[in-house]
């Protein structure tokens, strides 16, 4: 079965398994059901093709899910500490950071994590030169700079670890394609 075949099958049963949750109940009718809004949906709103440009390494990324884990509960904590604690409130900030990170879709995926780590949230993302702009709620010491500084390091390494090893990488025809675009309305104004 064609890799593109086999995705297809395995978005049209996540639809139904959501039809079914959606139901509440298993039944032959929620299945048959399912299978078909999901067939329905895939034929009326089909998604755009995602470029895949590297491998998947599962320790890599079962290190990168226990990471994830840890840094929530960490920043959870810090940031329960900030609330409850006597005195006056944490000096916040915005703190620069370039990721050496080349796929759009994995840069994506690094973004989400960072938005998901309690006490810190993406404000800004620039595609080009891979740098983010992250607004941190702890930056009273250097400190605790330092340690936003490692954490976004860390899950740097295990982004590339677990999806973009140099040995794997393949860009896609896709690759960058928005960078390559010419402005019409600039053509002849030098």
């Amino acid at each position: 079965m064609k890799r593109e075949r086999l995705l297809q099958v395995g978005a049209l049963l996540w639809l139904m398994a959501v039809w079914i949750l959606l139901w509440g109940n298993v039944s032959w009718g929620n299945i048959l059901g399912g299978l078909a809004v999901g067939a329905l949906i895939m034929v009326l709103m089909p998604l755009p093709r995602v470029p895949v440009e590297g491998r998947v390494h599962v320790l890599p990324l079962l290190r990168l899910a226990v990471m994830f884990v840890y840094y929530s509960l960490q920043s959870s904590l810090q940031i329960a500490w900030l609330a409850l604690r006597p005195g006056p409130p944490p000096v916040t900030g915005v703190l620069r950071y370039q990721l050496g990170i080349k796929s759009d879709l994995v840069l994506t995926l690094c973004i989400d994590v960072l938005n998901l780590i309690p006490g810190t949230m993406v404000l800004e993302i620039d595609q080009v030169r891979r740098i983010v702009y992250v607004h941190v709620l702890d930056m009273g010491s250097q400190k605790a700079v330092s340690q936003f500084y490692r954490t976004v390091a860390q899950l740097e390494r295990l982004f590339i670890a677990a999806f973009e090893r140099d040995s794997d990488w393949k860009p896609s025809p896709w690759h960058n394609r928005d960078l390559q675009y010419e402005d019409p309305t600039q053509e002849g104004s030098s």
